[in-house]
């Protein structure tokens, strides 16, 4: 995604229209027109005055994903409660189909214990609790997963 589209997708997400960012920011809608279409950008400073505009960091505004950023909203929406209730499993398996049927396959109780001794070696030795160790495994598995697809 272009600078310009993260700024036309910022804006539009915050619910300003070009002429209320112009106003904000002491310059004309044209240029807020020219920096969504790509054709100049905001300096530094018109940067960081969109950033607290939009409630974004810079970084983020940069970078700005409105996909993304609902998902993480939806993520962060779901109560504790709720997440224990659904079937993660039966969720990505949509996406994912090997996920509904690897069970049957693989011998499951082997690698469970495998992993039961990663997990019980990184409380041991780190201090962890259960979930954080499991955060910590997982994070390494996708570590290892993007070394394979880099």
């Amino acid at each position: 995604m272009t600078l310009g589209n993260s700024l036309y997708h910022a804006r539009k997400k915050s619910g300003l229209s070009q002429e209320a960012v112009a106003e904000q920011l002491g310059v004309s809608r044209q240029t807020i027109s020219k920096w969504e279409l790509d054709e100049t950008i905001p300096d530094i400073c018109q940067s960081k005055r969109l950033s607290a505009l939009y409630h974004l960091t810079l970084d983020e505004l940069v970078d700005f994903d409105l996909e993304l950023q609902e998902i993480e909203r939806a993520i962060d929406a779901v109560s504790e409660e709720k997440q224990k209730e659904i079937d993660w499993t039966k969720v990505w398996s949509k996406k994912y189909p090997i996920l509904a049927t690897y069970q049957q396959e693989v011998q499951v109780d082997t690698y469970a214990a495998k992993l039961q001794e990663l997990l019980d070696t990184l409380k041991a030795e780190y201090g962890y609790d259960e979930e954080n160790a499991f955060l910590v495994l997982k994070d390494i598995l996708a570590q290892v997963w993007n070394g394979k697809n880099a």
